[in-house]
């Protein structure tokens, strides 16, 4: 007899229908065979397939078992399919009504007992699931309220695989819908508080600049003057995602297998801290079969942080130059090509020179580097990558007076509620258009629709004659300067506002930024 259900195969966020079909014939000494290039994760399934069905009170068809996964072109790899040969085996075996097992989408992997266990991209198969026309998925109980985020999808939970043939049964279920899904807890975390960073207003303005255009960001200066504090507040000033950019974003998190327990949904924009030690697999994504996303999609709508950028390997460093500008990354190996979205914000932050000591007012601990020295280290970095880099800001150590005052700046609540306002005006200025941000807008286009005013580009004339930067380099000034408008309530930018753009894209002097902001 022969049965069929429906499963789904990830190629990276592309989710493949495959249907799922158990022949069963008396015609021969009883095997299982295999057919629709199955990987050796799914081939392995027999012996848990077999186990967990004897273990929870069903037959195992000691006969000719065909199983067959369609289409054949397209890989089949992990553990999710167990859970779904065993149902199609079962309506095959007369077990349960095929007609109900028919349209119904199963993902998961079964221990031995019976059990259901969680499997990772439940989100973005159930997403393929519903855009190919179905709308009944059965899921590990542990995946349910990640798989009700979806909208018109009936969902099981299954905790076992008895429990599953007796909802197949009619004999009742755990059902969870919409609903529950949104009544998952909030994220408990609370993001850090600039409160906490001492001084560096200059530093403070530009990550605020930074945070209300979603421009990347380069901090230079020595040792526990607060660089990486100041990244690690980033994500405290950005708004929430939206509801489209949190479903993506919870998608790759769902695929990696890297969904906090009793939340779902991913609200707030991610940070990723890399060692500086991280390869460029573990950066950009790659490994082997299908390629898996790196932290730069982990990132994705977030903040990807470099510490001691000039510490990472250049060739790792130069891989992100093309994601910076396309938001997006396609990986091909052997096995197969994947495309993952990588719009991430960049921050970078680098010591002085190798020994970290310039910038030091203490004779004793001045700065010993040569400039061939200073030059090599800093050229570890290249320019192509820093011509991407649109805020650069420098810091210096903090005086005695400021620290012994205790002084602090704004909360971040303060200053988040200016970037969104900032944000608010930039989106109704794109309204008709795909972007969201000012750093998101092509120089071409912010050159045509919204040029900045003849009479405001004085302070950017003297690096246009010099022909000391790229076009990209002042269409990044220009794209800042909207958004100092933007934060300064300003229809369009003034020539301080061009100025101040300036000073944060081609100054990484502290005081020349200290005496703009």
């Amino acid at each position: 007899m022969l049965a069929r259900t429906r499963s789904i195969a990830l190629t990276g966020l592309t989710a493949h229908l495959v249907t799922v079909e158990v022949d069963i014939s008396s015609q021969g000494l009883p095997k299982l065979v295999w057919t629709g290039l199955p990987d050796a994760a799914v081939r392995e399934s027999e012996r848990r397939v077999r186990t967990a069905i004897s273990n929870s009170n069903e037959d195992w068809p000691n006969r000719v078992i065909t199983v067959g996964l369609s289409p054949a072109s397209v890989r089949k790899a992990g553990s999710g399919f167990d859970l779904a040969i065993a149902v199609a085996l079962l309506a095959a075996h007369n077990r349960l009504d095929p007609e109900r097992v028919r349209d119904l989408v199963v993902l998961g992997e079964l221990r031995l007992d019976g059990q259901v266990c969680t499997v990772p991209g439940v989100l973005p198969a159930v997403i393929g699931a519903v855009q190919a026309g179905f709308d009944r998925v059965a899921v590990p109980a542990a995946n349910a309220r990640e798989a009700a985020l979806v909208p018109g999808v009936r969902v099981i939970g299954a905790r076992s695989l008895a429990g599953l043939c007796a909802e197949l049964r009619g004999e009742g279920v755990e059902v969870i819908d919409d609903c529950d899904a949104e009544a998952a807890p909030a994220d408990p975390s609370e993001p850090l508080d600039l409160v906490d960073v001492v001084g560096q207003h200059a530093a403070r303005y530009a990550l605020e600049v930074a945070a209300a255009g979603g421009h990347h960001m380069f901090l230079t200066g020595p040792p526990g003057v607060g660089k990486t504090m100041l990244a690690e507040r980033l994500p405290g000033l950005l708004p929430e995602l939206e509801p489209a950019a949190a479903m993506e974003v919870t998608s790759i998190h769902s695929l990696l297998g890297r969904l906090p327990s009793g939340q779902p949904l991913v609200r707030r924009p991610p940070f990723c801290s890399p060692h500086h030690s991280a390869t460029t697999a573990a950066l950009i994504g790659g490994g082997s079969g299908i390629p898996a996303p790196g932290l730069i999609s982990l990132a994705h709508r977030g903040v990807l942080f470099l510490d001691e950028a000039t510490e990472f390997d250049r060739r790792t460093l130069d891989a992100l130059r093309q994601p910076l500008e396309s938001g997006q990354v396609t990986l091909v190996r052997s096995a197969g090509l994947a495309t993952y979205p990588a719009r991430f914000q960049l921050i970078m932050a680098a010591n002085p020179c190798p020994c970290a000591r310039a910038g030091r007012s203490i004779e004793a601990s001045a700065c010993q580097c040569t400039a061939p020295q200073i030059r090599a280290y800093k050229a570890r970095v290249s320019g192509p990558l820093l011509d991407r880099i649109d805020v650069r800001a420098g810091l210096a150590p903090i005086s005695r007076a400021i620290l012994a005052a205790g002084a602090s700046g704004e909360p971040t609540a303060a200053v988040r509620s200016r970037v969104l306002e900032a944000r608010d005006r930039a989106r109704f200025r794109m309204r008709e258009t795909p972007w969201l941000t000012n750093a998101e807008v092509p120089g071409p286009s912010l050159r045509r629709r919204w040029p900045v005013p003849p009479d405001s580009l004085g302070p950017l004339a003297v690096e246009i004659e010099r022909g000391g930067s790229s076009t990209r380099g002042i269409d990044k000034a220009m794209k800042l300067a909207w958004t100092v408008a933007d934060l300064g309530g300003r229809d369009v930018p003034s020539a301080d506002d061009v100025e101040m753009a300036r000073a944060l894209r081609f100054e990484t002097a502290p005081t020349r930024l200290a005496r703009s902001a």
